[in-house]
């Protein structure tokens, strides 16, 4: 390269430096639910990073059982936590300063800046009254956020339109407002009546509000693009707003997903062949996530069930997560599936509880001062021998840890550090007599679940799964079925992998040069 090549690269840097100044925050706001708003943030955090600018994602307020611990020991929600990922940043509170995580058809915990501060019904918590101090918190928190990162994109929640909820809304448009967000409003084709959707929820807009929606995204597109060419000028026409872009439906690229609406297209049955891996379904499950890297891997077959005969065929089975442990251990009972995994235990399956399933699978689950519900006491599936308290405080914090020595638990690890995180009310030890024998010791010296043998464990941590040694120790009593299947599966570069497919998917259906016009585009 010569010395005029240099400096022409040099002033082209100068001016990308300056361009990147100028970009305005974006949000992604939808015509209803379930449309992709957060895969098409996440998508766009991911395109931001690559085209060399410091993205960041923001979600005022979310509803999700699927959350996720910050580096700090806060909690969000787990969309935050991907988008983040995808725009290569730490998470932080910041990105979801409140957050709801239901509890039963009225009732949800509220999370305000990663910690909970108590539980509200719906009808008490869309009043008026209270609403400004909320607005203020999450306002805060959006400020924060657009000084470190450059640009900062807004994801909006449900309906753009709900006329209903505009003077108690923090999410949609006046979070857009208040950013000096330019919106693009995403309708999803794929479940019909998209021009409907779009031009009335446009119309249901105040005018000032209006003014705020630069671009229409069309998002799960089938069949031939070219057959909706005529869509799109109609659609323009209709709204004075341009099209920027048609993305089409993907089945082959992974990214994770918060809404368990995501669990109906799973798997449920066993499979020949493979080490078979049932995660029990139940009515509260929370962070299903936990069990996304099992079903990429090769070795296995993970399905999803309370089919007391598909139980039977599983080699191993998985309690998972619960966001209410006694109603889900209750509804255990009495649909015989405890039984189930007992017996299934008995004749030679591995059981592994996590979190709200560790608790489960012990003697007893206490909750005297109803922090849960109603239910005071409940005996679990007596597969541990641990007693569960529940409480008001909740531990919410990243860890790293490593799987105990069998023959010396307190002292050294037989393996190398692993990560993972906790979000758990309620404390655990174990019953009078039985032994102290933890599963995992964690870097700070505590050590966490309890350990049976190869067949029988619980821990608290979440995401214990995304680590390969783990999976590697929980498939050593399979070695026989393993043998000729492929090697252990890398998540995190699977991951990483899925971003990039993600980002380049989208980018060759959006006009990408037309949102950098708009996102630079002079408004006052």
């Amino acid at each position: 390269m010569n010395g005029r090549d240099i400096r022409i690269c040099t002033i082209f840097a100068f001016a990308k430096m300056e361009f990147m100044e100028k970009l305005h925050p974006i949000m992604f706001a939808g015509t209803g639910s379930d449309v992709g708003k957060s895969i098409i943030a996440a998508a766009f955090c991911r395109i931001f990073k690559q085209d060399g600018y410091q993205p960041a994602p923001f979600k005022a307020q979310n509803m999700a059982l699927n959350s996720f611990a910050t580096p700090e020991g806060l909690e969000i929600g787990r969309a935050q936590a991907v988008q983040a990922e995808a725009a290569g940043v730490p998470c932080h509170t910041d990105m979801n300063p409140l957050l709801l995580k239901p509890q039963s058809d009225h009732t949800s915990q509220v999370v305000l800046n990663g910690r909970p501060i108590g539980n509200r019904n719906a009808y008490d918590y869309f009043r008026k009254e209270g609403r400004d101090e909320l607005r203020r918190e999450v306002c805060a928190a959006y400020d924060r956020l657009a000084a470190r990162y450059n640009p900062v994109v807004l994801e909006g929640a449900g309906s753009i339109s709900e006329i209903n909820l505009r003077d108690t809304d923090l999410v949609n448009l006046p979070m857009a407002l208040h950013a000096g967000a330019d919106v693009i409003l995403v309708g999803d084709i794929d479940r019909g009546g998209v021009f409907a959707s779009v031009y009335g929820s446009l119309m249901l807009l105040r005018p000032h509000e209006r003014e705020r929606i630069k671009g229409i995204l069309i998002n799960k597109f089938r069949g031939d693009i070219r057959l909706f060419e005529s869509g799109i000028t109609m659609l323009e026409e209709l709204c004075g707003i341009p099209v920027v872009g048609v993305v089409p439906y993907y089945r082959d690229i992974y990214i994770e997903e918060e809404d368990s609406v995501a669990l109906a297209a799973k798997s449920v049955r066993a499979e020949k062949g493979k080490v078979n891996i049932a995660v029990i379904l139940l009515r509260h499950l929370s962070n299903f996530t936990d069990f996304n890297v099992l079903e990429r891997d090769p070795r296995v077959h993970l399905f999803y069930t309370n089919n007391v005969d598909e139980l039977a065929k599983a080699d191993v089975i998985l309690l998972p997560g619960s966001k209410s442990t006694l109603d889900d251990l209750y509804e255990l009972r009495r649909n015989g599936v405890a039984a189930a995994i007992i017996r299934a235990h008995r004749e030679g399956a591995t059981v592994m509880g996590i979190c709200g399933g560790y608790q489960m699978m012990g003697q007893e689950v206490l909750d005297p001062e109803h922090v849960e519900g109603d239910i005071e006491r409940l005996p679990g599936l007596g597969l541990l021998p641990i007693s569960t308290r529940m409480s008001g405080e909740k531990v919410t914090r990243q860890v790293k840890f490593g799987l105990c020595n069998p023959h010396s638990p307190s002292s050294t690890l037989h393996s190398p550090l692993m990560q993972g995180y906790e979000i758990h009310m309620g404390v655990t030890t174990p019953v009078e007599g039985a032994p102290d024998s933890p599963l995992n010791l964690l870097e700070n010296g505590s050590t966490d679940g309890y350990y049976v043998d190869s067949t029988c464990m619980g821990t608290y941590i979440h995401g214990i799964l995304d680590n390969p040694e783990f999976i590697d120790f929980l498939l050593v009593p399979f070695a026989d079925k393993l043998s000729g299947n492929a090697g252990t599966f890398d998540y995190h570069t699977f991951k990483e992998e899925q971003y990039d497919r993600l980002a380049e998917h989208v980018r060759r259906y959006v006009n990408l040069p037309l949102i950098y016009q708009i996102l630079t585009k002079n408004h006052d």
